[in-house]
Formats: C-alpha cells, structure tokens, sequence
C-alpha cells in the first residue's frame, strides 16, 4: 500500500526584504557591514482539511509578510553572540565588536535573539515567529514547516521544524 505525503510552498516576488548585516566567523574575523535583498520561501507538510488544502496559501503567504515587512530596511544585529554586543541607549542602538563600534538609529534596528545573523539563524528566527503568529488549530494541522532564506542568489539557508 501506498503511502500520500502532501505539502504547499510558497515564494513570490514580495517575498524580499533589503537589510543589513555583518556576522563573525573563524574565531574573530567580522564581515564589515553590508547589505542584502534577502527572500523567503516557505513549505508545508501536513494533511488535507475538509477544503482539500493542506494550508491557505493566502494566509501563508500574509503570514509570511507581516515577518518580511519587519526586516525590510533594517539592520539585523544579533543579541546573543558572545563576541558582538548589542544595546539600546535611548533612541540608539550600539553594536560592538572588540575595537570596533557601530550606532544606529533604534528605528532602523532590528534586535533578533540569535547567536549570529546567518541566513540560517534568520530562516530559524523566521520559522518560530511565524508558528508564533497561528492559531492553534492551524499549528496542529502542520506535520512540519520548512522556511528558507536567500542571502545571495543561489545561497540558501533554511531550517525544517516537524511537529511534536
């Protein structure tokens, strides 16, 4: 017997944010700061409901969005790095890196509880921000949820969560 799988993507022109970033690696090599137009594709695995869908395209991609909107026009700096810190002085925020400072304006910042602002640690941000936003029964309808992040053409990171 045969066994039917079934799931929904999701990727479309607006779909894109431009923001800014810098990340470490090797130790203690920073990029300098530099941006990208960053897109997102979504994918999810789970049954069909009483409408034959596995999930509402429309509200997938709203819910996607709302996230993409965030970080559109903003400087991604990453609260939990051991080396960078990261703190908001009144309407500043100061990142620093050992001899190295940057301030930018708060309104320009976005704060994201990640270890490094990878194309994978922002698809992993993404992911849970975006379970965060549904209702239950919608997450309950989910086997799993994939969502990807494209740094670069051609340069991907993702992350897929599958259901408790």
């Amino acid at each position: 017997m045969s066994k039917e799988s079934w799931k929904v993507r999701v990727t479309k022109d607006h779909l894109v944010f431009s923001a800014a970033h810098f990340i470490t690696f090797n130790g203690n090599i920073c990029e300098r700061l530099h941006g990208h137009n960053w897109r997102v594709a979504a994918e999810i695995e789970g049954s069909l409901d009483e409408n034959y869908y596995v999930f509402d395209f429309i509200a997938l991609r709203a819910g996607l969005q709302t996230i993409v909107d965030e970080l559109d026009h903003r400087v991604l700096l990453p609260t939990k790095h051991h080396s960078i810190s990261v703190e908001q002085q009144g309407t500043e925020v100061e990142a620093r890196f050992e001899n190295r400072r940057w301030v930018f304006p708060d309104e320009d910042c976005i704060l994201l509880p990640v270890e490094n602002t990878t194309a994978e640690l922002i698809a992993r941000w993404m992911a849970y921000r975006f379970l965060d936003s549904l209702t239950q029964e919608q997450k309950s309808a989910i086997n799993s949820l994939t969502l990807e992040v494209e740094e670069n053409f051609g340069q991907w990171g993702s992350i897929k969560i599958e259901a408790d």
